[in-house]
Parts: C-alpha cells; sequence; structure tokens
C-alpha cells in the first residue's frame, strides 16, 4: 500500500469513528432528577440547594444533566424521601429530621436538642464513623446520602409573648419538627411540622402562636416579623442543622466512579458554603430585623434553659429505645460529641468567651 491510499483510508477511519462516537457520547449523559424540601430562589435553603445542582452540571461538564425540582413543583415538600426511594427521581435535598417517622434514629443526621455543632457534626460524619451509621440506616429505605449544606446553630424562634418562665410555655401551638418537637410537647406545648412556604400564613392567621425555622438570614425573607413581636436568637433544638442529599441507592451504585465521584465533590462543597454563607449573613439580618421592623431580641433564662435540658435528656433516651439501630447510632453520637465537643469546649469555646470578652462582642 503506497503513502497516498494509506492516509485516504486512515481519514476515512477516522470519519467514522467521529460519526459513530457523537451518537455514543450523548447516549452517556446521566438524566438526574433532584426533588427538594425548600422554596425555589429562597434565599439561604432555597439558594444552596440550586447552587448545588448547578455544580454538580458544572463539575460534569454536562456528563450528569440534572434537572431541579424546589418544593411542591414536582412533589410536596416532606414526600421527596418516598419520592426518591421509589425511584421516581434519584435524589432529594432536605434535612432528615423531617423523617423521624420512617425511623428516629434519622434525628441524628439533622439536628438533636442540645446535640453537637455543625463543625462537631461534620467531623463525627467524615472521620468519626458517622457517614457508615448514615449509610446503614438509609440502606434500610433503599437510601445513600451525603451531607450537602449546614445552617449552623438556629434560632430559638419567633414567640407572640414572652417567654419568662416555663409555664409560659404551657398551651403554646407551635411549629417546631424533629427531636426539638417532641422537648416542646413535654413542656406542654402542642407541636406542628410545616414545611417553609406554610409558616407565614399559619403564624399570621393565629393557627400557631410561635415557630422556629432557621436563622436571621433565612427568617427575614419569610417575614416572621410581620406575625410575632418577639425573637429568641439562641435555641436548644438545632445546635448544627445538617442538610442532607439523598440518592435512591440502586441509582448511585450504578453510577461510575468518577459519576459518583462528582456528586460527593459538589456535595462536599455546598456543604462548606452553605454553613460560610449563613455564618456571613446572619449578623447583618440580625441587624436588619432590630433596625428596620423593631423586632424584640430576647435569651431565654436560665429556668427555661433548664426545663429544656430535663427534656431534652428524657427524649434522647426515648429516641435511643426505639430500636436496636437508634440505640447503636444515638450512642455512637454521644459518645463522639464528648470527645469532639469536649476538646472544642476546653479550646475553641474558651477562646471564643475571652475574645468576647476583650472586645465586647456580646
Amino acid at each position: 500500500m503506497d503513502r497516498r491510499n494509506f492516509l485516504s483510508r486512515a481519514g476515512l477511519a477516522t470519519a467514522a469513528a467521529t460519526t459513530l462516537a457523537a451518537p455514543a457520547i450523548a447516549q452517556s449523559v446521566r438524566e438526574m432528577t433532584i426533588v427538594s424540601t425548600w422554596g425555589r430562589d429562597f434565599p439561604g435553603l432555597g439558594i444552596s440547594a440550586q447552587r448545588l445542582v448547578e455544580r454538580i452540571n458544572q463539575l460534569s461538564e454536562g456528563r450528569i444533566r440534572a434537572e431541579y425540582f424546589a418544593a411542591g413543583e414536582r412533589v410536596g415538600a416532606f414526600d421527596v424521601f418516598d419520592d426518591v426511594a421509589g425511584g421516581n427521581s434519584q435524589a432529594y435535598i432536605s434535612a432528615d429530621y423531617f423523617f423521624t417517622g420512617k425511623h428516629a434514629g434519622f434525628a441524628y443526621f439533622t439536628g438533636v436538642p442540645f446535640g453537637m455543632t455543625s463543625p462537631e457534626w461534620n467531623a463525627w460524619i467524615n472521620y468519626g464513623g458517622g457517614q457508615a451509621l448514615w449509610d446503614e440506616l438509609s440502606a434500610e429505605f433503599g437510601l445513600k446520602k451525603l451531607p450537602c449544606g449546614s445552617t449552623g446553630t438556629q434560632s430559638g424562634g419567633w414567640f407572640n409573648k414572652e417567654i419568662n418562665s416555663p409555664e409560659d410555655l404551657r398551651g403554646l401551638k407551635m411549629r417546631i419538627p424533629g427531636l426539638g418537637g417532641n422537648v416542646m410537647s413535654k413542656l406542654g406545648v402542642s407541636t406542628v411540622s410545616l414545611p417553609g412556604g406554610q409558616i407565614y400564613e399559619n403564624l399570621v392567621s393565629g393557627a400557631i402562636d410561635a415557630t422556629e425555622y432557621v436563622g436571621p438570614y433565612n427568617d427575614y425573607f419569610l417575614k416572621l416579623y410581620e406575625a410575632a413581636k418577639y425573637y429568641y436568637v439562641t435555641g436548644m433544638h438545632e445546635p448544627g442543622g445538617g442538610n442532607a442529599f439523598g440518592l435512591n441507592k440502586t441509582w448511585w451504585e450504578n453510577l461510575s466512579d468518577w459519576e459518583q465521584a462528582i456528586i460527593s465533590a459538589a456535595c462536599q462543597e455546598e456543604n462548606a458554603l452553605g454553613a460560610q454563607e449563613v455564618a456571613a449573613k446572619n449578623g447583618e439580618y440580625l441587624a436588619r430585623l432590630v433596625n428596620e421592623h423593631g423586632v424584640e431580641l430576647r435569651n431565654f433564662n436560665e429556668d427555661v434553659w433548664d426545663v429544656f435540658g430535663e427534656a431534652a435528656i428524657e427524649v434522647h433516651e426515648e429516641t435511643r429505645d426505639h430500636s436496636a439501630m437508634a440505640a447503636k447510632i444515638g450512642d455512637a453520637y454521644m459518645d463522639a460529641m464528648r470527645e469532639i465537643g469536649g476538646y472544642r469546649a476546653s479550646a475553641e469555646v474558651a477562646f471564643s468567651r475571652q475574645r468576647n470578652r476583650v472586645f465586647d462582642l456580646g
């Protein structure tokens, strides 16, 4: 074969390969439907979820094509767990304490009264065995979970009267989900779990007397200040609210290592960014609540904190007694909190207390 014929045939082979490669590449695109508990374009939680979905698309360079549906656009805010477990969608973004009706152990993967803060919880998840326990529990429901954001320590909530004693809690109707709601129930509060989009109307109408949501940044945009006068800045119920990226387990296991790495990296990135965003914004929006809307800031007194603590200990024991799996997770959680939180208390917390005293930061 002379050189001219060889090059000609090589060119034809290259062209044929190119023609065949295009549809093959098109077929390799992985379609992904993601549903969420959060409202579209809602500052904080909603924007965090949308940013995560966009990042999956960016990092995969379009080879994973993720489509996002906010609360109510495809399924209801609290229906995302079943939708993904059943395979109708591939993933959800939510908070797993909404699903303690499925298993009490899910509470440990969002927020526990008097429990771990966000840095402590993330240390447990990533380096203390928490992820393995989350995987074990989630597998029972056909799911795989990844952390994908944090709200930090949440505010105590909005009340239409001052809480000056434990007696002031009795008879209140309050929106507060998870184990924090169980604590409040023990203190005579009638509790409900509502998605963010339904809180304002229920508070304005008087269907509820009080609510917690997240913190100043998120709460500002719900306009809760129009319906309740008193804002309790520190809460016991969610010291480190963690968000969950829940994937259909079968779908996840059929992904390539590269695809799993892309999704994991995007979740880890947003897990950090979400926490940083609220840390940066909460102070600004707390000042705006006070200066623009006349919100009156309050803190629970020691008597109220004491009854919170007593009820929380009972709730911890009841949650642990739910099942062998709940006990396994609960014991591991408490062991990690003693070790990780104990060190932070003697180092970082002690430093913060002295720094705040020196600079009069409050």
